[in-house]
């Protein structure tokens, strides 16, 4: 019996020692492998930084116009110098709060307080004192209203509408949901959505000659895919984002292709009191 015993002590010991082994490999295997593993150290292969993600990369362009690429010196010196002083800013305003009741989207206009918080965000813009030279807003009425209020407080700037800023779902979600019809409306939305991305989202134009300021009046699903796509995250995470109303998300475009977000959903300017998201 005590043999036996001992056996089975020995046994269970054995395996316990093959599970550590199992979950914490020596130093010398990790540091052998660490180059081909994926860690928070060794960025994966969806992380890799696409510095032509617009199509727009001095060089590329060079390339598909069959130009000499041979750029020297003193050009690079003065692009980069430039770079300092002519940024794209690209500032996301997601509508009011909105009646939901209706289905149509005539019956879907901003609520009191969608107003009001329409209202603190002009003004914050406003505060906020930037050369803005154009709003575009969406052709649904919660965002034309917004957009409306906002106008208000900025002065100079050429206000458009444009469809393809409308709402939709741009891409099937990770994790998946079951609240629509995902694969119909994505095959409806999405390409619309992707066509407003590449549209508005690109480096400066090389006759960009200072910081640009533009307003995009639209939607959640829209400005949560915009940001993944432009951080070049992987674009299905959207739906893991979440809006205030009227919030502020602020993009800054580089001429070298560098991608800053530089706030996401701020509504910090509002008092609690008129903080909502549904």
């Amino acid at each position: 019996m005590p043999v036996r015993l001992n056996f089975k002590k020995w046994i269970v010991g054995f395996g316990a020692i093959g599970s550590a082994m199992l979950f914490y490999p020596n130093d010398d295997d990790h540091n052998q492998s660490s180059q081909k593993q994926n860690s928070w150290i060794t960025p994966s292969s969806w992380s890799k930084w696409d510095h032509n993600w617009d199509r727009r990369h001095p060089e590329w362009l060079a390339n598909v116009a069959n130009l000499d690429n041979d750029i020297n010196k003193e050009s690079r010196k003065k692009r980069s110098i430039r770079a300092k002083s002519n940024v794209k800013h690209i500032i996301l305003i997601r509508h009011g709060q909105y009646n939901t009741e209706g289905k149509a989207d005539s019956d879907r206009t901003l609520t009191n307080l969608g107003k009001q918080q329409a209202e603190a965000t002009g003004k914050r813009l406003q505060e906020l004192g930037l050369p803005y030279s154009l709003m575009v807003q969406s052709t649904i009425v919660r965002a034309k209203e917004t957009a409306k209020i906002i106008e208000k407080y900025l002065k100079d700037v050429t206000v458009t509408e444009d469809s393809v800023l409308s709402e939709g779902m741009p891409i099937a979600p990770d994790p998946p949901i079951d609240m629509w019809n995902t694969e119909v409306v994505v095959y409806e939305d999405g390409p619309r959505i992707e066509a407003a991305f590449r549209k508005y989202f690109h480096r400066p134009e090389p006759s960009q000659d200072k910081d640009s300021y533009i307003i995009l009046v639209c939607h959640a699903n829209v400005i949560r895919y915009f940001v993944c796509r432009a951080l070049q995250f992987p674009p299905e995470g959207w739906l893991r984002l979440s809006l205030n109303h009227g919030s502020i998300t602020w993009v800054s475009i580089r001429p070298n292709g560098r991608v800053t977000l530089r706030s996401l959903g701020d509504s910090g300017h509002m008092g609690p009191q008129l903080i909502s998201s549904y």
